[in-house]
């Protein structure tokens, strides 16, 4: 039996020895030893105290709470009465304290683990794991000792919004290798490739001109999408879901989770993309547009919307023809469509022109009469004595509306016999005038008047007809659409002038 001598002699005389004592040294000089090695020791855990255990190792030592395992447990007393491998990390030889670790064991372990894994592992094989972690762009598995990413898109074929929808924590599956990284220590994992890509055969179970069903799984501002089959989706467009209606979010005629009939426009295997279509089940009813509005038939409509250029003018649902400035009057320089129409108008026009690629009909107002210039030379002649109305002023001259809702103009060089600087000096709009007709173009649509000339006679009327001609569009006169566009102008029953 080994004692510690603890006195030679006591009161009594007595020699003081102690076998717990002795048993206690042996004990710590073997933990010591242990320490200095490295090495491992076993012990059980005694009881939880604050901040870990603690730990009958021979002596008591403490095993803090962040070297228990590798993620710090939340129950402790889970470990109370178990026995377990340790190493000692810190040891107080005048305190006598020691402190321990099973932490460092385990990642010990763990790297062993992925040392081999990694040295015995290659792409395309399958491993079995349990899900330790998920988060958005997916899974970390465990695959005993190694940690791989099964990120979110090699999860499944299908549309999956976020890995805990497919999988949870703890839960064991066969995964694929994708690709491993040895120096950074990554392996990259599917679970997908462990199933038969549905996309393989889409061109042959989807051809383009077939009607297939789905189920409508997410819509965009841009169109829907429609599962076909599990883990393959096509796209409706906006634009692919009515011939005729405008519809400008998909979200007023579908709801996630409704059921459709659609017509497949196109696959793109590669891309993994189906191009699905819904007014497809319909005739197009573009294609017999011309049967039902003919060039030259008086349609009706109303107007739906203006723009710079024309109105839309809605013929039926979805239909629309356009009426261009140009179209809307034989005499008058429209400017804007709200000089004639309004929105809510509901008016009458000739079909003038159909484009059924581009899916336009053009319409005319002003095709709904003849146009007044054809005959026009028999309505004015030179010389003829005309009354009329100045409508437009311009630095060059002033236009007179006459008869017909017809402009003639008259240059500043016509308006008297002395020398004209500001027209505004002799003209008002507005202003009733008499005139001669000295110059009639139907070509460029002009009729050349002259105030000065009311009382002249026949030669002296030649001669200011002569010198009309001369004068040039672009220097003297300008041309009528900036004319008009520059001129100030007047309106029956308005008494405003536009600038």
């Amino acid at each position: 039996v080994e004692v510690l001598l603890v006195r030679l002699e006591n009161d009594e005389g007595m020699v003081i020895l102690s076998k717990e004592k002795a048993a206690y040294r042996q004990n710590w000089e073997k933990i010591v030893g242990v320490f200095h090695q490295g090495g491992i020791i076993k012990g059980k855990v005694k009881a939880v105290v604050k901040g870990g255990l603690t730990v009958n190792i021979g002596v008591e030592a403490f095993l803090p709470g962040s070297q228990i395992d590798i993620v710090p447990p939340k129950d402790l007393n889970q470990f109370v009465g178990n026995t377990y491998d340790f190493k000692i990390v810190k040891i107080n030889d005048d305190r006598k304290n020691v402190v321990l670790s099973r932490r460092e064991l385990i990642e010990q372990e763990r790297s062993e683990k992925r040392q081999r894994f990694l040295e015995t592992i290659k792409p395309g094989d399958i491993v079995r794991g349990a899900v330790k972690n998920l988060t958005d762009f997916g899974a970390f598995i465990d695959l005993d000792g190694m940690d791989g990413l099964l990120h979110i898109t090699d999860m499944t074929w299908g549309r999956l919004g976020h890995p805990s929808e497919l999988l949870k924590v703890g839960q064991e599956l066969e995964v694929v290798v994708l690709d491993i990284n040895k120096e950074k220590e990554r392996v990259s994992l599917g679970l997908k490739q462990t199933q038969k890509n549905p996309w393989n055969e889409t061109e042959n179970r989807f051809p383009v001109g077939s009607k297939v069903k789905g189920k409508v799984t997410n819509l965009v501002p841009y169109g829907a999408f429609v599962e076909i089959e599990e883990g393959v989706e096509g796209l409706i467009h906006v634009s692919e879901l009515s011939w005729t209606k405008r519809i400008t979010r998909p979200s007023d005629v579908l709801t996630v989770g409704q059921e459709l009939e659609a017509v497949v426009l196109g696959v793109n295997k590669e891309e993994q993309k189906i191009s699905l279509g819904i007014r497809q089940l319909e005739p197009n009813p573009w294609d017999e547009i011309e049967h039902r509005y003919q060039i030259g038939k008086q349609v009706k409509g109303t107007v739906r919307n203006m723009t710079a250029y024309g109105a839309f003018v809605e013929l039926e649902e979805g239909i629309d023809g356009m009426v261009h400035v140009s179209d809307m009057s034989w005499t008058r320089k429209i400017n804007h469509p709200s000089e004639v129409l309004k929105k809510g108008d509901e008016i009458e026009a000739v079909v003038i022109d159909i484009d059924k690629n581009a899916q336009r009909i053009s319409l005319g107002l002003k095709q709904l009469e003849d146009d007044p210039w054809r005959a026009i030379d028999t309505r004015y002649k030179i010389g003829d004595l005309v009354q009329g109305k100045v409508s437009k002023i311009a630095s060059f001259g002033a236009f007179v509306e006459l008869e017909g809702d017809i402009d003639g103009l008259v240059h500043i060089s016509q308006i008297a016999e002395e020398r004209v600087d500001k027209i505004k000096d002799f003209l008002k709009i507005g202003q009733d005038i008499e005139a001669r007709v000295i110059k009639v173009d139907k070509t460029e649509r002009r009729i050349g008047l002259s105030i000065k000339a009311a009382n002249y006679n026949e030669d002296q009327l030649k001669k200011e007809a002569a010198a009309f001609d001369t004068l040039r569009p672009g220097e003297d006169m300008v041309g009528l659409e900036q004319a008009f566009a520059a001129a100030e102008e007047y309106r029956p029953g308005d008494n405003t002038r536009k600038k």
